[in-house]
């Protein structure tokens, strides 16, 4: 089937040349040519592409048809792993982006950014904010919860190898399960897929461990930056937060705060899910995909009289 025909259920997996000359990992779905907004993921800090392996095709297919991207980030998932670990930074991943965008003829889009993704999105909105048509922060705020800090520098890149897929869910579940007491067994089963993968019959992390370096300067006595500066930047579009009830990083008095700074910001919590909530499930798809409509209605207007989304990009 012609790539700029082809439905979301069938992703379609790209590559992108960095600047530095790293090879970057994009997974495709649905219509190039759609006229709709196109929608860009980006993972959290040790996630991939595969966190959006659900809503991705979902937002795709539609209805309306769209074009959606998600980037695994240097270091995870199918890109490249960077042989300077300093590189894990979110200047370098904010360029990387970028280039990105660039490389495949993107204009403005919605990005969901998840976790880190969110913190890419909302500086993405300061550096360029006309890429920017509207931004899903996916249990993530301007203030970072030291308490989640802690929790994730306990894990991330430390984690023992598991002896199968089984015994990796089991390991995130008695590691998680306190902020997702309700996932089924073949849930922990997806996470650990998500997490590990079979190299020559090792398990491995889906990510260079040396993520953990961004991490180690963390001091979780004293709260990082805040962030609201950045998240000003987003007030010109439609935002769409979305937060697990049991999270960690970010807490309902941020949310309440970021509401109050954006009086037209949107916002939902996920019961009985933590950091992040999955992106699965009729009522948190169908969420999306209306906020998504409702940033198609705006990006239309703000075209110029007989301008096409192919034409502006």
């Amino acid at each position: 089937m012609p790539a700029d025909t082809q439905g979301g259920g069938s992703p379609r997996s790209l590559f992108v040349t960095a600047q530095d000359g790293l090879r970057l990992h994009v997974r495709e779905y649905g219509v190039r040519a759609a006229l709709t907004t196109p929608v860009v993921c980006l993972p959290g800090l040790a996630r991939t592409v595969a966190d959006f392996e659900v809503l991705a095709p979902a937002l795709a297919d539609g209805p309306p048809v769209r074009r959606v991207i998600a980037i695994d980030s240097r270091g995870r998932g199918q890109s490249d792993y960077d042989s300077n670990s300093e590189n894990y930074n979110v200047a370098v991943e904010l360029g990387d982006v970028v280039t990105v965008l660039t490389a495949l003829g993107l204009g403005a889009a919605v990005f969901i950014g998840s976790s880190r993704g969110g913190i890419l999105t909302m500086l993405l909105g300061v550096a360029h904010p006309t890429l920017v048509a509207g931004a899903v922060l996916h249990d993530l705020g301007p203030v970072i919860e030291p308490k989640g800090l802690a929790r994730l520098k306990s894990y991330v890149g430390k984690l023992p190898a598991p002896r199968s897929f089984a015994d990796g869910a089991e390991m995130l579940r008695r590691l998680s399960n306190a902020q997702f007491p309700n996932l089924t067994a073949e849930q922990w089963l997806a996470a650990a897929r998500h997490t590990w993968k079979s190299d020559d019959g090792e398990f491995v992390p889906t990510y260079d461990v040396r993520l953990a370096r961004t991490l180690t300067e963390v001091d979780i006595e004293r709260p990082l930056p805040s962030m609201w500066n950045e998240f000003d930047a987003l007030a010109r579009v439609p935002v769409l937060v979305i937060r697990g009830a049991n999270s960690d990083i970010l807490s309902a008095d941020t949310v309440t705060a970021m509401r109050a700074r954006h009086p037209d910001m949107d916002a939902m919590e996920v019961a009985d899910q933590g950091h992040v909530p999955l992106l699965e499930g009729e009522d948190i798809i169908s969420r999306i995909m209306a906020f998504i409509t409702k940033c198609d209605a705006r990006d239309m207007r703000a075209r110029p009289p007989g301008l096409t989304r192919s034409a502006a990009i």
